[in-house]
């Protein structure tokens, strides 16, 4: 079977070395090239997993790359560096079917994880589709697959309002447990279902809805729910969690609950509003 291949348009030398040591553990081969047209000539000479674009050129420019990239070789995946991005240009990138965005302050750890992780997906494509792209109201349909979580989380990382590093950080862990508590309990993580997920902004709140395809639950008789905001609770919780052969969980919900002002699920339980209110 031949080795999986990852181009990168003109890496900085600390992306180059974090992307090395990542991939000589994942046995995958690592090309550089230094710009967007020997890219493209790469591409169409031999097969080519994953291209990492350049971060000194512009989103705008990345998308077209993407697309020509695409029209060559229809499965590639393509991780977006660009120095800054506007909202409009991470939804054109969602519907372009990028599979991640990077803007600075960027760590490349984290960009060579992702590129480790895109060289072996497979079936991700259709994975987020955009319902409504407004600046103040996104939704999105996402399969439910570990993939897409993290995808997602990916690009709301760098959709989400400025609202402080430490803030932010909180508010993207306790969304990405209510993503995943959504496609586990809700969708069993089957990738052939769905969930929406809706990101609004009002002047006063930032508001997170998840719906799940699920019946959904009774809170009072989940055991292996965090029923309660206290460490002492959340380490029963996983011990339980464990026993029902359950992924780890319970720390994100912790976090969900001392980070929302408001978590209110409706009377089935399969829809959930996390309110978070701006100061």
């Amino acid at each position: 079977m031949p080795r999986r291949r990852i181009l990168a348009i003109r890496p900085d030398p600390s992306l180059a070395s974090s992307l090395g040591s990542m991939l000589d553990f994942h046995r995958c081969e690592l090309e550089t090239c230094i710009g967007d047209a020997e890219a493209l000539r790469r591409v169409r000479s031999h097969a080519v997993d994953v291209v990492i674009t350049d971060l000194a050129t512009p989103i705008d420019e990345d998308l077209a790359l993407v697309s020509e990239l695409a029209a060559v070789r229809p499965a590639i995946r393509c991780i977006v560096l660009a120095p800054a991005a506007a909202h409009k240009d991470l939804i054109a990138a969602i519907r372009a079917h990028v599979f991640a965005c990077f803007t600075e302050p960027i760590d490349y750890g984290e960009v060579a994880s992702m590129a480790a992780t895109a060289v072996f997906a497979d079936s991700w494509k259709d994975g987020i589709h955009v319902v409504s792209g407004a600046d103040y109201w996104l939704t999105l349909r996402v399969s439910c697959h570990l993939l897409t979580a993290d995808r997602l989380v990916r690009f709301m990382t760098e959709l989400q309002p400025e609202t402080g590093r430490a803030d932010r950080d909180l508010l993207l862990a306790a969304f990405r447990e209510m993503l995943l508590n959504a496609m586990e309990h809700g969708a069993g993580f089957d990738a052939e279902k769905v969930i929406e997920v809706t990101a609004a902004k009002t002047h006063r709140a930032i508001v997170y809805h998840f719906r799940d395809p699920g019946d959904g639950f009774d809170r009072e008789d989940l055991k292996h729910a965090t029923c309660s905001p206290t460490p002492e609770a959340v380490t029963e919780s996983a011990l339980a969690r464990a026993e029902l052969g359950l992924r780890p969980g319970g720390f994100g919900m912790l976090i969900a609950r001392q980070v929302a002002d408001e978590l209110v699920y409706n009377e089935r339980g399969n829809e959930v509003l996390l309110i978070k209110y701006l100061d």
